[in-house]
């Protein structure tokens, strides 16, 4: 297992944004860097059928909203619809501490890092009139659910940045692995057949024995595993003597830089490996990133890998 290490000193107390905030902006430049309207809207043909009524919240497009259901019964409740194919699009977000870290050369946390890139996925999703949810991996702080359901328009839009502009990193997925596969399930739950999952983590210190439940998840599903990186994590640029720490455990090292460097970049491209062979083995796609890469040549990559693995 890799670990990620930061100098002693170093602490994570809350989420660094650095250069990458208003995450709105940021969002909405690198959305618009992409394309506008990957696809059709996944609301119209002879596929869509009435599929249930759930409680309104907050935020949800009222163009669905159940009126008779109003009348009769004084509730607010949302027509569902289902398509042959659903055309949702959910965010799943690893929460833990070690998305938090955020180096010298890095614009922002690994976790801003990867709200933005979710962020700009949502906003192109929305203006392919395509629903939109996200799920956090971990125990996410200042967060309320770890499923969130999916909605549409600017207003569901607005919902998912509010909640990645709040969200804290902390925690070790390996210490609740009993949580980490509920939220898995409850995803798989709500994620409906088609639906496309944009994974996105580390993978330094998830659990190997969650591969299994991903692969349950991209089972029925367009599933698309993001790597970031921050690049001193790719790189290990450190120099000389230095002590490191892990994030998420105990663990305490005392080495030189340089002659551990090429067995660690070694170790690190094996576990990157292993991962992106497990993704790929259930018809998933498996994209690396770099904190410090443009975020629009990032979305780039992500995009392409969800039409390849549509087609």
């Amino acid at each position: 297992m890799v670990t990620t290490a930061v100098r002693p000193g170093q602490k994570l107390l809350s989420l660094d944004w650095g250069a990458l905030a208003p995450l709105r902006i940021r969002a909405a430049a690198a959305a618009e860097g992409v394309y506008a309207g990957a696809h059709r809207s996944a609301r119209r043909g002879s596929g869509v059928e009435f599929g249930g009524q759930r409680p309104y919240v907050a935020g949800d497009d009222l163009r669905f909203l159940d009126r008779r259901s109003l009348m009769r019964h004084d509730r607010l409740m949302i027509r569902e619809f289902e398509t042959d194919t659903e055309r949702a699009l959910w965010i799943a977000m690893d929460t833990s501490a070690s998305m938090g870290f955020r180096g010298p050369k890095a614009p922002g946390a690994k976790l801003a890092y990867a709200a933005v890139l979710g962020a700009a996925l949502c906003r192109v999703a929305v203006s392919g009139q395509d629903p939109v949810g996200v799920a956090w991996l971990g125990r996410a702080t200042r967060i309320t659910t770890s499923v969130a359901p999916a909605g549409f328009g600017g207003a569901a839009f607005e919902r998912i940045v509010d909640a990645l502009e709040r969200v804290e990193a902390g925690g070790a997925l390996v210490d609740d692995l009993e949580g980490l596969d509920r939220q898995l399930m409850m995803l798989g739950r709500r994620a409906r057949r088609g639906s496309v999952v944009v994974l996105m983590s580390d993978f330094l210190d998830v659990p190997d024995a969650v591969a299994r439940r991903i692969a349950l998840v991209g089972s029925e599903r367009v599933l698309v595993a993001v790597q970031v990186l921050d690049p001193l994590e790719a790189e290990f640029g450190f120099t000389g003597r230095v002590r490191l720490r892990a994030i998420e455990g105990e663990g305490l090292v005392t080495t030189d830089a340089e002659r551990v460097r090429n067995e660690y970049l070694a170790r690190l491209s094996a576990h990157t490996s292993e991962w992106s062979r497990a993704i790929e083995g259930v018809g998933g796609r498996f994209v690396r990133a770099r904190t410090d890469e443009d975020a629009v040549g990032v979305l780039r990559r992500i995009v392409q890998a969800i039409r390849e693995v549509r087609r």
